[in-house]
């Protein structure tokens, strides 16, 4: 009990005075995991709309694949991923394998479904409600795509966020295809594995706190959105 007390308090003074190596892997966790949300973003509400509004052969089949693909596992992700920029792989002559890009490639192919499916959702549930209205206005289905992102735009906020958590807590395809180097692709639930299994409980212990604190900044995000989101439907 006295050995955890000292990790914990050991953890508690790299996060006071801003431990340099903390830092890093926390900054690099954000840009990875930010810039992997904002790309599955683009593509998910792309699809999510499209998905809603439009009407084509096989859309059931394909609302139903995004839907299945929100609990892919991470691991296959990592190995796709993996086998498509290794050098044996169609986009190995890019050398992306074992870099930030390569882990922000995989979080995209986790998020976007999360994201894509929250979003036809959404449109969809906004699209009973107006549809008659914009056909009438004569709105194009791109327009009318338009219109329900922006209504829906807080949904759609719960949307990102949830896809974000989901990327900031991933550790298997991100070890797949990072390898975990040091201040190089070191994550924040990479390096956790790696610390604890090194005996260096302090480290992971700081870093499992900011990762906490961060789902814990998410989670509190997503109810304040889903509140005012409330409050404004009702405004």
């Amino acid at each position: 009990m006295t050995d955890f007390i000292d990790a914990f308090r050991t953890a508690l003074g790299l996060i006071v005075t801003l431990d340099p190596d903390l830092v890093e892997i926390l900054v690099l966790s954000l840009k990875v995991s930010v810039t992997a949300v904002a790309i599955a973003s683009l593509l998910g509400f792309a699809i999510g709309g499209a998905l809603a509004v439009y009407r084509f052969p096989g859309r059931g089949a394909v609302s139903a694949i995004l839907s299945a693909l929100m609990g892919l596992p991470p691991v296959v992700a990592g190995l796709i991923v993996y086998l498509l920029l290794s050098n044996v792989g169609p986009l190995g002559v890019l050398q992306l394998l074992y870099t930030p890009t390569a882990m922000i490639i995989a979080q995209v192919i986790l998020v976007t479904p999360i994201i894509g499916a929250l979003t036809r959702q959404a449109c969809e549930d906004l699209l009973e409600e107006y549809d008659e209205q914009l056909r009438s206005l004569g709105a194009s289905s791109g327009a009318i795509v338009v219109t329900l992102l922006w209504d829906g735009r807080y949904r759609l906020i719960t949307a990102v966020l949830a896809g974000f958590g989901r990327a900031i807590a991933e550790v298997g395809a991100v070890m797949i295809v990072g390898g975990n180097i040091d201040h190089v692709t070191r994550t924040m639930t990479t390096a956790i594995a790696l610390e604890t299994s090194k005996g260096n409980i302090a480290l992971a212990l700081a870093l499992g706190i900011l990762l906490l604190a961060i789902a814990f900044a998410v989670n509190a995000s997503l109810i304040w959105v889903q509140r005012l989101a409330s409050r404004l439907a009702y405004a």
